[in-house]
């Protein structure tokens, strides 16, 4: 149910966005840092709408993976105490038997 919120609000952005771009379409100037250029309005607002979503996703694709991450190491880090604690009692286990080997040898 919320994925589908997620896809109403994209869908009604879009829309927006889509509706305003093509009410200004008159030229406007840019200015970059080598020099200007002439450009439709519609061009400038769809090219900075998609650099804000690209922008937007790659943080939070960011994100994700950095979360991703720390869980494994959690998962690698339980496993590994696991596996100590499993080797102290074996350990234990092996010290007993030892005890009793020497009991029973005197």
């Amino acid at each position: 149910m919320k994925s589908q919120w997620y896809l109403l609000a994209g869908v009604l952005f879009t829309i927006v966005v889509a509706i305003f771009a093509v009410l200004n379409v008159a030229p406007v100037e840019v200015n970059y840092l080598f020099g200007t250029a002439e450009w439709p309005l519609v061009l400038v607002i769809l090219f900075s709408t998609l650099m804000g979503i690209v922008i937007a996703g790659s943080i939070g694709i960011y994100q994700v993976v950095m979360v991703k991450r720390r869980m494994q190491q959690k998962h690698a880090g339980a496993s590994v105490e696991k596996q100590v604690s499993s080797k102290q009692v074996t350990d234990e286990e092996n010290k007993v038997e030892t005890v009793g080997e020497r009991r029973r040898s005197r």
